[in-house]
């Protein structure tokens, strides 16, 4: 009894993520924690998107 695991959805929110954690990237420029946060945050979110779109590209190509 396994689960589906819906490469795509994990892909697009990895995505909306990242854009958000962008966004305030730029919002808190002034606001050095929190600018700093993001940093870490979206380099974090960039090793998930490489592992994800890795297998969404397959997907595709397949």
């Amino acid at each position: 009894m396994s689960k589906q695991i819906d490469i795509k959805k994990i892909h697009s929110k990895i995505q909306l993520m990242k854009n958000t954690a962008e966004e305030l990237e730029q919002l808190g420029k002034n606001f050095p924690a929190l600018s700093r946060n993001m940093v870490r945050i979206l380099a974090s979110l960039k090793m998930l998107e490489i592992n994800i779109s890795d297998v969404v590209n397959l997907e595709r190509d397949n």
